[in-house]
């Protein structure tokens, strides 16, 4: 491991994905109201919203089912109190339910808000997600379940 990532292994599994969730949202919504010039309204932006809002949430909440059948954990910022590798229901699909919900409802609220400007912290929250949070879980599945994990990643996508 180089030094840059020595040096930002403290921020990993720090802020709880759904505190950072509220806080890329409140950062959408401001960015929007400060922007207004940079707005878009399509035609029926408001039910493509609450489609995929809506899908977002059924998601996620999928994803913690399966968890929660598996008598495992959900906090991610805990990854050593995984008790099982869950890989069934929505898991066969995607190794990261909960985030992918999380972001589709990101991307929900940036069409409600119509903002280009907001649209572009979903990026940031894919990075984001990625380093701080995926990564280091992922890391810790390796250790944890060997091959069954780098078998499971090796077949299912990271997001979709």
């Amino acid at each position: 491991m180089d030094s840059d990532q020595a040096n930002l292994r403290p921020l990993e599994l720090k802020i709880p994905p759904v505190v950072l969730v509220i806080i890329v949202a409140v950062g959408m919504w401001a960015i929007a109201r400060v922007s207004p010039s940079l707005a878009f309204s399509l035609p029926g932006t408001a039910g493509w919203a609450i489609g995929v809002a809506v899908a977002g949430v059924g998601i996620a909440l999928l994803g913690v089912l399966e968890f929660r059948a598996a008598g495992t954990t959900v906090d991610p910022r805990v990854p050593e109190q995984s008790a099982s590798l869950v890989v069934g229901g929505v898991y066969q699909h995607s190794r990261n339910p909960m985030y992918l919900g999380f972001l589709l409802v990101l991307i929900a609220w940036g069409l409600y808000l119509g903002s280009v400007l907001a649209l572009l912290f979903l990026p940031a929250f894919i990075v984001y997600m990625n380093r701080f949070q995926i990564a280091p879980e992922e890391r810790f599945m390796h250790e944890k379940f060997g091959a069954s994990y780098d078998q499971y990643r090796s077949e299912v996508r990271r997001w979709i």
